[in-house]
């Protein structure tokens, strides 16, 4: 890829980008909906076991099932 196409799509990459960020509907999540009941938020604790360690935990039990059976055979000669 030559410099000119690297620089279009980095162009394109980055107006998309903001484009994206400019309409989102974040900025509207100030406003309460009717009928609109939210509970108490998390506490620190609760976000990083909740969005850190309980993905952790389930990737090392889905990779210790998958290599399970492979550790079970020997080495091959």
């Amino acid at each position: 890829m030559d410099k000119r196409n690297a620089l279009r799509v980095g162009a394109v990459s980055a107006v998309a980008t903001l484009m994206m960020l400019m309409t989102s509907p974040a900025a509207l999540a100030a406003t309460r909906d009717d009928g609109d009941d939210p509970g108490k938020g998390l506490s620190t604790v609760d976000t990083l076991a909740l969005y850190v360690a309980a993905p952790l935990v389930l990737f090392a039990i889905i990779a210790g099932l998958v290599m399970l059976p492979s550790l079970g055979k020997g080495k091959k000669s």
